[in-house]
């Protein structure tokens, strides 16, 4: 069974995605470490984040990506994105509450395929912008 695609004429420019909020716990950062094998102990170690100059340990980048990626896929369908690009413009600490906002910025074609361009963003409860990207989706 072939998965559903968005729709080309059922999206407008502006349009914005459902969005969902995640409460970064310490508990996630162990997860993803242990997931990803990315062990930097900036992400788990307290002693030796506050030792390097930091108030604490911080979230992966890839971690923050991987959450407004959901965002992304959930609203476009996995099989149906075509890329997907971000930055990192600000670090993610435990307890935070990131809230991810996808909005329709332009439908074209390239091709004869139906492409929906996305501006994707994750930020926490103030607003702080800590992700930033793009992504293309093709629509049926």
């Amino acid at each position: 069974m072939a998965e559903a695609k968005l729709s080309f004429d059922a999206v407008s420019v502006g349009d914005e995605a459902p969005s969902f909020t995640h409460k970064l716990t310490r508990t996630d950062l162990v997860m993803y470490a242990g997931a990803s094998g990315d062990f930097n102990p900036m992400h788990h170690d307290e002693v030796a984040a506050q030792a390097a100059g930091l108030p604490s340990v911080f979230g992966h980048g890839m971690l923050s990506m991987g959450i407004l990626g959901k965002a992304v896929t959930d609203f476009v369908g996995i099989g149906n994105l075509k890329s997907y690009k971000v930055r990192f413009t600000k670090q993610t600490w435990p307890d935070e509450e990131l809230t991810t906002r996808v909005v329709v910025a332009d439908k074209k074609e390239e091709d004869g395929v139906k492409l929906v361009v996305l501006e994707v963003s994750l930020a926490n409860q103030a607003g702080e912008m800590k992700v930033q990207g793009e992504a293309v989706a093709e629509a049926a």
